[in-house]
């Protein structure tokens, strides 16, 4: 009679959060930054389709790196559990801190479980606040652990050399146009120190924008509107048409 394999429940769990990172790894990098009117939520993406960044409601962004079939169901997950609560109760008691613990609940149920194979995904759920102080970033790894994130935060990719780039420059009060450059220069760099040229149409970009006279704050970014934002000059008048109009092509939300 042959003896069965044994694992330590503490190796199986460092196996499969080696085998998450790994796939989360393989990804393309975006990084979520404040400034002085909202949230920017900027990406290496060059899809038209399959998006990174996403309206869950109101007042609150999505992002995510990593396999897209498994954060596209978490994020059509927190849709439907936003409105089914803003219904239920009221809009505002919708809140970035009451689904990132929706999403931290699934995603530890998955990770901990042997039946199923961990989730290959890192999130980014973010809420604007009618002030910069109550701006709300939280991060979610792929075991479901909540982190509070201040200022910018970076998943997929090398997503540690981004938060460090990040971490020395980012500052509070920065302009969309400021805060944009800065993340597109944070994608670009490169472990050696050499930059690469990442062009307009291969970012996604999307902001939560608490000026904007609509009650969903969320609206994305893209075409000449994204190009005349990474003009090395932007005056303040471009920024606040760029950011405030809704044309068509444009879409706000999903």
């Amino acid at each position: 009679m042959s003896t069965p394999f044994y694992v330590s429940p503490q190796q199986a769990m460092a196996d499969r959060a080696e085998y998450a990172r790994k796939g989360i790894a393989r990804g393309r990098s975006l990084v979520v930054l404040q400034y002085a009117d909202g949230i920017v939520f900027v990406g290496e993406n060059p899809s038209r389709a399959l998006h990174k960044f996403s309206e869950i409601y109101d007042r609150i962004g999505f992002a995510a790196a990593g396999k897209y079939n498994e954060y596209e169901n978490l994020r059509i997950g927190g849709v439907r559990y936003a409105d089914l609560r803003g219904y239920t109760y009221d809009r505002d008691d919708v809140t970035a801190r009451g689904l990132a613990n929706v999403y931290a609940q699934t995603l530890g149920t998955i990770f901990s479980s042997a039946g199923e194979k961990p989730y290959e995904v890192e999130l980014v759920v973010a809420e604007v606040g009618a002030t910069a102080a109550g701006d709300q970033i939280y991060r979610l790894p792929h075991d479901g652990s909540i982190v509070d994130e201040h200022g910018s935060v970076a998943v997929g990719g090398n997503a540690e050399q981004i938060s460090t780039y990040l971490d020395q420059r980012h500052r509070d009060g920065m302009s969309l146009p400021e805060a944009l450059k800065l993340a597109v220069q944070a994608l670009s760099s490169q472990a050696n120190g050499s930059d690469r040229d990442i062009p307009a149409d291969r970012l996604e970009v999307a902001v939560l924008d608490r000026t904007r006279s609509q009650q969903r704050k969320f609206k994305r970014i893209r075409g000449r509107q994204l190009e005349r934002l990474l003009q090395p000059e932007v005056s303040k008048e471009t920024q606040a048409e760029v950011v405030s109009s809704d044309g068509a092509s444009e879409d706000d939300g999903e």
